[in-house]
């Protein structure tokens, strides 16, 4: 059985995928997650704590709807990633 194409093209899942394992912003809010919580893991569990760890997430999640942002707006206008 044939893999599953993607909705907006040929290009297979690790293409797709690629955009967003490659992007600086991304990488660097993943890096910056890794070092709040491993950090934050070492010393007393606060609200600080948490709420650091929240941002982290809120970072990334952030990163990750600008690619995909992105992505589609280059879709439309046949650019392409």
């Amino acid at each position: 059985m044939p893999a599953p194409v993607p909705p907006g093209g040929g290009a297979g899942y690790r293409d797709l995928m690629r955009k967003y394992v490659m992007n600086g912003a991304i990488l660097s809010a993943f890096v910056s997650a890794i070092s709040t919580v491993r950090t934050g893991s070492a010393g007393p569990k606060d609200w600080r704590f948490y709420v650091s760890v929240l941002a982290s997430l809120l970072t990334v999640s952030v990163a990750v709807g600008t690619v995909h942002k992105e992505s589609k707006k280059m879709a439309v206008t046949d650019h392409g990633f």
